[in-house]
């Protein structure tokens, strides 16, 4: 039989499922239950409607894209599985494939993900003797230079984490807690913390370890929530906050088991942030205000008005008791 594609016909042949067989380079590692079933009662109602697209190995067939309906067909004993035959692929084209075949499915995880572009890279410094570029791997693997950086950074993970994110990305969704956004922010905050020398790199991985444990209790609820942390770093090296101040409150997150970022953030830096941010837009307005006169504009009424009350408003803040 035969599929009409829009630009060329594609010849589809029915195939043993047991004659598959999985690609290695397929990013995609967990196959949670839940989904598996509702796409094997689909199958079971509908049948395959899209084709599984392979290339022939020996007398086998290796999968380019499909393996969810493969697996699924294999589980319902189906006799027969619809397939296109395409050209074996070189192996830097095959998991460039796999990556441009299944980069648009939103379901895809990312730490397997990263695994295999780390992969990709390293296959690209066999071939080419030299280590891929961000944009040259964003080009490989058919994604944003961005996307390639949020997963390289996954891959600088310790490998602790990374098998606790692979185990929880084997519970059912409803059950699964820890992600990977939480780690990454817990990284970054922990790494801003000791970068202004609020933590020493031995504390670093400690108070890591405690904000990731906080998501897991749902003490932490908020998954940017370590982003004040951040903030706390920031306000240290602005000389806004003392180091001692900083690292108790930080000590608290680490130590105490209710203690929670935002408590350590209303502790040390809530005012100095505040403050920061006022004299940024002062600053602000004061600049346009000198541009507004050397350029010569005459000021509208409702400027002038808007002016008026901000200068009424700022004499009432600074005389406050």
């Amino acid at each position: 039989m035969r599929m009409r594609g829009a630009v060329k016909e594609a010849e589809v042949t029915l195939v043993d499922p047991h004659k598959l067989i999985r690609n290695k380079d397929n990013p995609r590692l967990v196959f949670r239950e839940e989904d598996m079933l509702a796409l094997r009662e689909s199958i079971k109602d509908q049948g395959i409607l899209v084709p599984l697209t392979v290339y022939a190995e020996g007398d086998k067939y290796r999968l380019l894209d499909g393996e969810r309906r493969w697996k699924s067909a294999i589980k319902l004993g189906m006799p027969r599985v619809p397939v296109i035959v395409q050209a074996k692929p070189e192996p830097l084209t095959n998991i460039m494939m796999m990556f441009a075949i299944h980069h648009a499915r939103k379901d895809w995880d990312p730490l397997p993900t990263a695994l295999k572009l780390e992969e990709l890279e390293k296959m690209f410094k066999r071939i080419h003797g030299k280590d891929a570029t961000e944009r040259e791997l964003a080009g490989l693997a058919s994604m944003s230079v961005g996307e390639v950086r949020r997963l390289k950074k996954l891959l600088a993970l310790p490998m602790e984490y990374r098998d606790e994110l692979l185990e929880e990305l084997e519970k059912p969704r409803a059950r699964q807690v820890l992600t990977v956004d939480h780690v990454l922010e817990a990284s970054t905050a922990s790494g801003a913390l000791r970068k202004a020398k609020v933590l020493l790199p031995n504390e670093e991985e400690e108070v890591r370890r405690a904000i990731v444990d906080k998501f897991v209790s749902g003490v932490i609820t908020n998954t940017v929530a370590p982003r004040k942390l951040t903030k706390l770093a920031r306000a240290v090296v602005r000389k806004q906050v003392s180091i001692a101040i900083a690292r108790k409150a930080v000590f608290n997150v680490r130590d105490r088991e209710k203690y929670t970022i935002d408590d350590a953030y209303k502790d040390t830096v809530e005012q100095a942030d505040f403050e920061h941010n006022l004299m940024l837009l002062t600053e602000r307005v004061q600049r346009l205000m000198k541009e507004h006169r050397k350029k010569g504009f005459e000021l509208s009424p409702p400027t002038r008005k808007a002016l008026e009350e901000l200068g009424d408003l700022i004499g009432r803040f600074l005389t406050k008791k």
